[in-house]
């Protein structure tokens, strides 16, 4: 989500960002997600973030709406907004923080559920939300409610497995970049990722390069893309992203705090592999 240089939405270049985006070929978007910082924005922040995102999409490719939070009343204002303005797709994380039971995290999936009708897609991004959602529980999940897609943000490509086998309706979404290829023979219906937004192109090309069957290829590819990464996790990811995305002539500003502004020092690494 850019913001301005008063910590604001900047709506112009988020509508820049997107229209970038199509043009770069991706086939999709998730908004107001871990990568958007949703959880610094006002619930009124986040319902006009997205309806941008639709507006400016304008139908040419599904959007999906994160609208997560620890307060299911609010996780349901968030839904009820985004599919008023046409999301294609609600996804949420568990609610979090309080260690909430199974059957709390069911309940809070179902209410989500029953008051839109659009589908639902739940996000297991366990190293930030400290829930679990696995072959054994998510049962219980689907169900309480009608479940779509899952977004699977975690290392376990086992347990991905497992999940692919035990639901095999579900459309699922990997979203760790650096694991992008390895994830594909497991069955993924495609991938939803923070660096899309800087080297999208690259990982179409791997796609592309794996549906040929040239896997030598593609895990060049991937090795290379992972370098890049690296640079960006030693760095903070969200504030690379935003100065990447600035040198590529979309102006996203800093991200709020805490978190920091990344540094000259590197900027210059970043520039090692974002020209």
């Amino acid at each position: 989500t850019p913001f301005d240089s008063n910590n604001k939405v900047d709506h112009g270049a988020l509508k820049a960002l997107v229209e970038h985006l199509i043009g770069k070929g991706v086939n999709g978007f998730y908004a107001c997600g871990s990568t958007g910082e949703c959880f610094l924005m006002t619930e009124e922040e986040r319902m006009a973030t997205a309806k941008t995102i639709i507006d400016t999409v304008n139908g040419c490719v599904p959007v999906a709406v994160q609208v997560g939070n620890i307060a299911t009343d609010s996780a349901v204002r968030l839904a009820k907004q985004a599919a008023a303005d046409g999301a294609d797709y609600i996804s949420s994380v568990p609610p979090f923080y309080f260690q909430f039971s199974l059957d709390e995290i069911a309940r809070y999936y179902a209410r989500i559920s029953k008051a839109v009708d659009k589908p639902l897609i739940i996000y297991n991004i366990p190293a930030f939300s400290g829930v679990s959602l696995n072959t054994k529980n998510m049962r219980t999940i689907t169900d309480n409610c009608d479940v779509w897609g899952l977004k699977y943000t975690a290392y376990d490509l086992f347990e991905l497995e497992k999940i692919r086998r035990a639901f095999p309706e579900l459309n699922i979404y990997y979203g760790h970049d650096e694991l992008f290829l390895n994830s594909l023979p497991i069955g993924t219906s495609g991938a939803i990722g923070s660096t899309f937004n800087v080297m999208s192109d690259r990982y179409q090309e791997i796609k592309k390069a794996y549906d040929a069957g040239k896997m030598e290829e593609a895990g060049k590819m991937q090795s290379e893309v992972n370098k890049a990464i690296e640079a960006m996790i030693s760095c903070g990811v969200m504030p690379s992203i935003k100065y990447i995305l600035s040198k590529q002539g979309i102006p996203c500003g800093n991200c709020r705090e805490p978190f920091s502004a990344v540094t000259e020092e590197q900027k210059t690494l970043l520039d090692v592999y974002f020209q």
